[in-house]
């Protein structure tokens, strides 16, 4: 069996901490927001597994496309020994890059849930001898500092994730991510594609409702780790286009007038009837602008591929 290390960069307490934070941050704001990563309990887990297997959320299906498709040529461009995966879960679309890679020597998932490293990094290790697996417990979202491997290295951030983040959150995102790079190290991006209205919200609103009881998870988690009393059956989720900044917003709609306890945090939150707690932001994207926003960040855009329909894109840019 090859190696399997993990290390930890988040103190324990942190997750508490930076819930806490956005909760009285988000809820106290007008209007009221709460960041998506607070979905991602295990049931949430479990429901985003769910929404990608349906017929309305297509971005999983198209970026697993172009991975089986075209990793030979991401392998080939990059030239990479070092796989880093930014937020990398199960590692199950992974895989296809790190077949693809025949001179890979070390794998760095990078997460905040050590339980789905340590289950998708154990499995690696065993199933591929010769690969070092180095885990990593951090948010990427926070300064990170990597295991000293060799290079060159390619940075991998799947999913579409970077449109959770607002514009100013990519720029600085990205050039947090370009500070990790040596100059010819390569990001490999996936960004979901600007396209027709209809299509974008069916898949954040299918309607088996499956996305529903994913975005009202977010009250069940702050009703549980923080003692609130949400009642997420008072809540309607919403999915709507904003053609102006073009993203997807999720939100959940108060049904009536109604006040929620926070008693950890000595918080009372009014919500008046109708009103709407923004839940994610999820923006889509075109090629100009990808290329305008890794340009600004210090990486010289390569290649892009999508998938056979267009819907979703990968982009390789490399440190300059």
């Amino acid at each position: 069996m090859s190696p399997f290390h993990l290390t930890r960069t988040l103190p324990e307490d942190t997750t508490d901490a930076a819930l806490r934070a956005d909760v009285r941050e988000g809820l106290t704001g007008s209007p009221k927001t709460l960041p998506p990563k607070w979905f991602y309990d295990a049931r949430g887990s479990e429901l985003f597994e769910e929404i990608t297997a349906l017929p309305e959320y297509y971005p999983t299906r198209a970026e697993r496309e172009i991975l089986r498709a075209r990793a030979g040529e991401i392998a080939a461009a990059s030239g990479a020994r070092t796989l880093v995966e930014l937020g990398s879960g199960s590692s199950e679309k992974t895989r296809h890059l790190i077949d693809a890679l025949t001179g890979l020597h070390t794998y760095v998932p990078v997460d905040v849930s050590e339980s789905a490293l340590t289950l998708a990094g154990r499995a690696l290790a065993a199933e591929r001898p010769g690969l070092d697996v180095h885990a990593l417990i951090a948010d990427f979202t926070a300064r990170l500092t990597l295991p000293d491997t060799p290079g060159p290295r390619l940075v991998a951030f799947l999913g579409g994730t970077i449109g959770n983040l607002l514009p100013a959150e990519r720029a600085a995102f990205l050039a947090s991510v370009r500070a990790l790079l040596d100059p010819g190290d390569a990001l490999l991006l996936g960004t979901d594609l600007v396209k027709d209205e209809r299509v974008l919200v069916r898949a954040y609103d299918d309607a088996a409702g499956v996305t529903a009881a994913f975005n009202k998870n977010v009250l069940t988690v702050i009703n549980r780790e923080l003692g609130a009393d949400f009642d997420p059956g008072a809540f309607d989720h919403v999915a709507l286009w904003d053609a102006g900044h073009e993203w997807i917003e999720m939100r959940l709609r108060s049904r009536t007038a109604q006040t929620v306890k926070i008693p950890s945090l000595g918080l009372v939150v009014d919500f008046a009837a109708g009103e709407e707690l923004r839940t994610e932001v999820s923006a889509k994207f075109r090629q100009d602008g990808v290329r305008e926003e890794l340009s600004a960040a210090g990486l010289e855009p390569a290649r892009w591929w999508t998938d056979g329909e267009a819907r979703f894109a990968l982009s390789l840019s490399v440190a300059r």
